[in-house]
């Protein structure tokens, strides 16, 4: 299966090109913060094996003030390394591979910077 072309953005690592995505709308478990901020990558030229991302955070849109992050293409190009060399292949068919990230991970995709969250307001 792969994922919607409508609301996914291109990206080029290594001269190869992914389509990434955040579900449009949260599930039920994401939106109140019980689950957390996930997005899909695949190759942009066909089907193939796809990578689902796991951050360690909840979603901006929760219902609760929990922290979130945003998602940016930097951090999408330095995930999609982690997964190449952690033994992605994405031109081979087959069940997504889940890639959970902790902390540190993120620390490290980002050049040792710690990432920068943000508590949003309670929304009523």
């Amino acid at each position: 299966m792969s994922i919607p072309k409508k609301g996914s953005r291109l990206i080029t690592v290594d001269d190869i090109a992914y389509r990434w995505r955040i579900r449009r709308k949260p599930t039920y478990c994401q939106a109140n913060s019980w689950g957390p901020l996930i997005f899909a990558v695949e190759p942009a030229n066909g089907p193939g094996r796809i990578l689902l991302v796991s951050l360690p955070c909840s979603r901006p849109d929760a219902w609760y003030g929990e922290r979130a992050m945003a998602v940016r293409p930097a951090l999408v190009s330095a995930t999609i390394r982690r997964a190449l060399d952690h033994g992605w292949d994405p031109h081979r068919t087959g069940n997504a591979l889940t890639l959970r990230l902790t902390e540190d991970d993120l620390t490290d995709a980002m050049n040792g910077q710690p990432p920068s969250y943000v508590v949003p307001f309670m929304r009523r």
